[in-house]
């Protein structure tokens, strides 16, 4: 793990926070850039991407079934392919660790080759149910023993020739998505994902940019019809992954709420299916502006410039939730300093995530004096109008990196510090949280 992030952290009322900051790679894009990487011939190149714990397992993974994976000096990444097809049996268990997205990808690419594999995780990834990728990949042919509740550890028999379907989303989940169309690379024919509520769509791009035959498509109801092609030759990219915006919600939540501060983050993915929460933020009265725009890898880019604002409380709209489900803790944060009241609903999703981080929050939230009401698919917050919360309070991060983030920005605008007991997980996607918001002038012990 990188240092500057013990397990035990106390955070505390800074002064303003001031300069520029570049988050890491974009978990997301990362993910899928190794993975369609392996599966390409010939050698792949990707910069900047993300070195947490979660991609790290993507790339043993890889290698576990015969990638070459290799990280140069020069921080670029070079994957040699084995083509589509050309996966080879894992010796061992996959170890997935915290990652939730490397479990639900990776089963989808093992769904349609003729190989077995073992899925484990840690004990937060093992309590996460996987029965909504075990359905349509079943349909497809695969066979899947899991533990209870469709849970890890699993193990996952592929087939080949898959059977090409047609799998409308009961939930919407880019992970299923992505992992049908994974499935649906190896597969005759063409396989079709219906997706009524459109979720991110790295996956589609990426797809094209290796030069599979997709297509997406409206219906009459205007759900998504994403239709792949089978048994695809991939040809190697250079890809150049953007500063996560999952990652950059902290320290643009953290200028918003500590008067003074004004905060550039540069090099930021503005994906529209993932970027809501700025949206979001701007209802609320938040002061950010985007400069710089431009496109890197087909994927929309700019840096985001923030300054301390005065929020005001709204009802959040539910149509935003699918392109910020993940920013949903550090929103609560956020309406915790704002004036009047913020609904947050609709967010089932966020029972089944690292934790549940509905009532991990509303917890956390009433523990450093913040007023919460929990709903079963939400939040209700009263919020303080700009005035400290009183702070405080040791926080129980349940393993979940977004839960520490988020407390750990509460710290910045509380009366008495809050230690958060173990910010180890945020080493899965934010390695240099810690040390990025020091450098921003906030107060760490």
């Amino acid at each position: 793990m990188h240092a500057s992030l013990p397990q035990s952290a106390s955070f505390s009322a800074s002064g303003p926070l001031n300069g520029q900051a570049a988050v890491p790679g974009d978990k997301s894009i990362s993910h899928r850039a190794l993975m369609l990487s392996a599966l390409a011939v010939g050698e792949s190149r990707v910069e900047g991407l993300l070195t947490g714990e979660d991609v790290l397992a993507t790339a043993a993974a890889m290698r576990a079934m015969g990638a070459t994976i290799e990280r140069g000096e020069d921080d670029v990444w070079r994957i040699y392919g084995v083509g589509v097809g050309g996966l080879l049996q894992p010796e061992t268990a996959l170890d997935m660790g915290n990652s939730g997205t490397s479990t639900r990808l990776l089963m989808g690419l093992v769904a349609s080759h003729p190989i077995t594999a073992t899925f484990t995780g840690d004990a937060s990834l093992s309590k996460r149910p996987m029965n909504r990728v075990i359905e349509p990949l079943s349909l497809m042919g695969a066979d899947v023993t899991a533990s209870p509740g469709g849970r890890l550890p699993l193990m996952l028999r592929g087939i080949s020739p898959a059977v090409p379907i047609g799998y409308r989303l009961p939930v919407a989940s880019a992970q299923v998505k992505s992992a049908v169309l994974l499935a649906g690379l190896n597969t005759p024919g063409i396989t079709r994902v219906i997706e009524p509520v459109a979720t991110r769509d790295h996956s589609e791009r990426m797809l094209k940019g290796f030069g599979a035959e997709l297509s997406v498509e409206q219906d009459a109801d205007g759900a998504r019809i994403i239709s792949i092609r089978g048994e695809a030759e991939l040809r190697p990219q250079h890809i150049v992954v953007p500063g996560d915006p999952s990652s950059a919600a902290f320290p643009v939540v953290a200028a918003l709420l500590v008067p003074g501060s004004e905060v550039t983050v540069t090099n930021v993915g503005l994906n529209p299916t993932r970027a809501a929460l700025f949206d979001v933020l701007r209802m609320m009265g938040g002061d950010i502006a985007f400069i710089n725009a431009r496109e890197v890898g087909g994927e929309p880019v700019a840096d985001i410039v923030v300054r301390y604002s005065s929020l005001k409380g709204i009802e959040t709209p539910v149509e935003t939730v699918a392109a910020m489900v993940d920013e949903y803790p550090i929103l609560f944060v956020a309406a915790a300093l704002a004036e009047g009241r913020t609904v947050a609903r609709g967010l089932e999703e966020l029972r089944v995530k690292e934790s549940d981080r509905i009532a991990v929050m509303a917890e956390g939230l009433r523990a450093i004096g913040a007023r919460v009401e929990e709903l079963e698919d939400g939040l209700i917050i009263d919020g303080t109008g700009g005035d400290r919360l009183p702070g405080g309070a040791t926080i129980a991060a349940r393993l979940d990196h977004r839960i520490a983030m988020s407390f750990a920005v509460a710290g910045l605008v509380s009366k008495a510090p809050v230690v958060i007991d173990d910010m180890s997980p945020v080493a899965t996607s934010f390695p240099v949280f810690a040390a990025l918001m020091t450098g921003l002038g906030a107060e760490i012990a």
